[in-house]
């Protein structure tokens, strides 16, 4: 049997029928769910009273009704629970007024007393007064008189003033806040950092007391307990922990050092000290700067090492100073003065406005003001030429006193018709007079030459080629004036006119004024 028109309308209805009741079933559910789950919400936002002793009701002045709550009172709303002596709770607000022996606790974690709670079950928003106590489990404890707690951005705002302390340091600011998610705390006006070792001031600051690391926001002042130095940093962090520091743009300074740079590195732990960029370090006590681009300092070994264009100034008295450069730079400490060094390595140049020199490697003691150039050393002075295989120059009132040459010694000077004086043997000392060079004196193996120059007719007389063992020379404005020989001198006088290119020169001779450095080679672009 066929279905007919009639058949077909009837199934049809049938089943959009059935649709639609599959549909409003639907959407009842849903309505019920989004119901329920307001409730829930709702429920959760309300403020719960748990517990009091008495309870009566009451109108305030705007006509806001109340219940007041007087004896052990307890509220909750979901994990935070308040405990107080008395409150008023004001339910259709969903907000508490509470006195005496507050208590908040939050979870497990976070606890907050204090003597006067005004909250917001809205907002979850609190504002403890007097005597407040915020305490973050196993990390640190916050007091103040002036407390807001967001809830929701668990941020603790203190204001008024306020101490954080932990198991290891003590900071306090005029105001500030608690991050409890990531246990950062932000300090701002007069901040202060109190630590068995040292002290911290700055404007701004930043801590996490989980960490245990200081940042540094704005230019912080440390001033160590022990010595009494002081650090200012622009910016930077320190792990108190650790006792490892990176700071920028800082300046340290005790009563006889002081060093600024760029960047610092500070390992307390270890005693290791590395700063970077435009470095300069000062003994105030021996007048002398040390710059550099690079610098580690090895506090338990009791030496710093400055390099990347390093070079050290020891200033004088009469404004003149003497500048010492090196591929690398070393200054040795020690309570014994007799063994305070400065050492310079590879590449040594030397400048002061009446002497200049170059060396393999150099020693300056502070002491003695004495120093020792190793290794091919040359010494320029008022138009001589001083080399040997080491060299030691003793200062005196901060100016060239002695110059002793050992072993392989060897003076050049130039005359005006630009021959070679020349003189050489086996040690000499070169004494010094108002700046100016006064006397050498040869000891073993001595050999001069020495060009006799007519002052009326202004040429070369010939030249004296002499062998002594013993030679004194003396001086005069820088130039040679007067030669004394001792121990059978072996004397030759040569005219102009019979004098050979070989016999003009001593052996070893070798001019090397091309080398001597000019200020500019040894402190390059620095004033």
């Amino acid at each position: 049997m066929k279905n007919g028109p009639s058949s077909i309308t009837h199934s049809t209805s049938c089943y959009f029928s059935g649709l639609c009741s599959g549909l409003i079933l639907s959407i009842l559910v849903c309505v019920v769910l989004v119901v329920t789950s307001a409730t829930e919400v709702s429920a959760q936002k309300r403020l719960k009273l748990k517990h009091g002793d008495q309870l009566r009701s009451g109108k305030d002045a705007a006509g806001n009704k109340f219940d007041r709550v007087i004896g052990n009172v307890i509220f909750n709303q979901n994990t935070t629970t308040i405990y107080c002596d008395s409150a008023y709770f004001y339910k259709q607000k969903n907000s508490i007024e509470a006195f005496g022996h507050i208590r908040i606790t939050e979870g497990d974690s976070v606890t907050i007393t204090g003597n006067r709670l005004e909250y917001d079950g809205n907002t979850k928003h609190a504002k403890l007064r007097k005597n407040v106590v915020f305490t973050k489990l196993a990390t640190s404890t916050l007091y103040t008189e002036f407390l807001d707690f967001s809830r929701p951005d668990n941020l603790a705002f203190y204001y008024n003033g306020g101490k954080l302390v932990d198991s290891i340091n003590v900071l306090t600011s005029s105001k500030g806040y608690y991050n409890v998610n990531n246990n950062m705390a932000s300090f701002k006006k007069d901040v202060v950092v109190t630590h068995p070792d040292y002290i911290m001031k700055a404007d701004s600051l930043q801590y996490n007391s989980k960490s245990k690391v200081i940042y540094f926001r704005t230019p912080t002042n440390v001033v160590h307990r022990k010595d009494s130095s002081t650090f200012v940093y622009q910016s930077g962090e320190y792990d108190t922990r650790a006792r490892h520091s990176v700071a920028e743009q800082g300046t340290g300074e005790t009563s006889e050092y002081k060093v600024v740079s760029k960047d610092y590195q500070l390992d307390d732990m270890r005693k290791i000290y590395k700063l970077r960029g435009d470095v300069v370090m000062t003994s105030k006590k021996d007048n002398l700067l040390i710059f550099g681009q690079a610098a580690d300092y090895y506090r338990a070994k009791g030496y710093s090492k400055v390099y990347n264009r390093a070079y050290a100034a020891k200033i004088t008295d009469n404004n003149d100073t003497l500048f010492i450069a090196a591929d690398t730079l070393v200054s040795i400490e020690n309570e014994d003065e007799s063994k305070k060094r400065l050492l310079a390595y590879n590449n040594v140049r030397i400048y002061k406005s009446d002497m200049q020199g170059i060396a393999d490697s150099l020693e300056y003691r502070t002491l003695d003001s004495a120093l020792y150039f190793y290794k091919q050393p040359v010494l320029w002075t008022q138009g001589n030429q001083m080399s040997a295989d080491s060299i030691q120059m003793i200062l005196r009132n901060q100016t060239i006193d002695k110059v002793y040459l050992n072993a392989n010694a060897f003076v050049i000077s130039r005359d005006t018709l630009l021959n070679f004086n020349q003189i050489k043997g086996r040690h000499m000392t070169a004494e010094f007079k108002n700046q100016k060079i006064n006397r050498v004196y040869v000891n073993g193996n001595g050999e001069s030459i020495y060009f006799l120059l007519s002052e009326k007719e202004g040429g070369a007389m010939g030249m004296n080629r002499i062998i002594c063992s013993d030679i004194t020379i003396r001086f005069s404005d820088g130039q040679v004036k007067t030669l004394s020989f001792y121990r059978q001198p072996d004397a030759r006088f040569i005219p102009p006119h019979e004098l050979k290119k070989e016999e003009m020169t001593l052996r070893g001779f070798t001019w090397k004024e091309d080398k001597k450095p000019e200020r500019s080679d040894v402190v390059g672009s620095r004033p």
